[in-house]
């Protein structure tokens, strides 16, 4: 459901406590909380939001402290566009996934939010050359057929896949596991400044957030929820990478799996998923192919 909300009130919130949507719907249903937080009295924030007494009054402090704030002027200024749940730039297809954004922080050519092509590329961090191998046989002809390139800004195969858009002329998507006052890995800066003037960079963490390990993993939720199916190069066993995959699957996505060598430990996971019935890709065509016949089906 939609609601009708403030969007200075939103931001507020979000910035004192980014809470996920379904909390916030517990705010504004069935009773708009959120439009009075400043007269509400912390034990009823604190029963609607089921947190303790110290936690609520805490939020309700910060939150008339923040609210006296111009925070779009404040973002403006850093380049920060807040796409709150009931903009009509905030991707329809995330109230899909579990645990869908309240709000989406945006630096770049919000434009690209707009198209429906988008492909996710992951992989390990400890990518091998064969990921770059495999990574520039499949990209030029997402590139040709108007596919934005979707992927985490990490170490590895997302910094490849972001590279390789574009490099081939195309336009990529960084998702990222923190607030924008930070950068994560710090070797990637030249990258993620490319990104926020001719690409994008999206973030569901206001900007003080910092990088935390539990961030990562639900960061990948929002890489398959913005893309139409998933590519995934290299994996070991035990990888960050099979979670964004099973994020995939669950959202009911296509899975692509580029095979790897059998004695390769960065191979391992990515067989194991073929074997489990992923679609085995060798280039880009196949998976546009693939793609549009799904499609036409439907």
């Amino acid at each position: 459901m939609i609601f009708s909300v403030d969007t200075q009130r939103l931001l507020a919130m979000h910035y004192v406590y980014p809470l996920p949507l379904q909390k916030l719907q517990q705010l504004l249903s069935p009773v708009d909380v959120l439009s009075y937080l400043e007269e509400t009295h912390p034990n009823e924030i604190a029963s609607t939001l089921q947190i303790t007494r110290q936690k609520a009054l805490q939020i309700s402090q910060n939150f008339q402290r923040v609210m006296n704030l111009p925070l779009k002027e404040v973002y403006a200024q850093a380049n920060i566009f807040p796409i709150p749940f009931n903009h009509p730039y905030f991707p329809a297809q995330l109230f899909e996934i579990p645990s869908p954004p309240t709000v989406l922080y945006v630096k770049g050519q919000r434009a690209l939010l707009e198209r429906d092509k988008r492909i996710a590329i992951i992989g390990s961090r400890k990518a091998t050359a064969y990921t770059k191998v495999a990574i520039d046989i499949i990209v030029p002809s997402l590139v040709e057929n108007e596919y934005t390139v979707v992927s985490g800004l990490a170490r590895g195969a997302d910094t490849m896949a972001h590279e390789a858009a574009i490099k081939f002329g195309g336009h990529t998507i960084a998702v990222l596991g923190h607030g924008f006052n930070f950068l994560y890995p710090k070797e990637n800066r030249a990258l993620a400044n490319k990104m926020a003037e001719s690409h994008l960079l999206i973030t569901e963490y206001p900007p003080y957030m910092k990088p935390t390990k539990w961030q990562f993993p639900m960061r990948n939720r929002l890489i398959s929820g913005l893309s139409q199916a998933l590519v995934v190069t290299e994996a070991a066993l035990k990888s960050g990478t099979l979670i964004t995959t099973e994020c995939a699957l669950e959202q009911g996505k296509d899975v692509f799996v580029v095979p790897g060598p059998i004695h390769a430990e960065q191979s391992k996971g990515t067989n194991k998923l073929l074997l489990e019935g992923a679609i085995p890709v060798c280039d880009g065509h196949q998976i546009v192919e693939t793609l549009s016949l799904f499609s036409s089906k439907n």
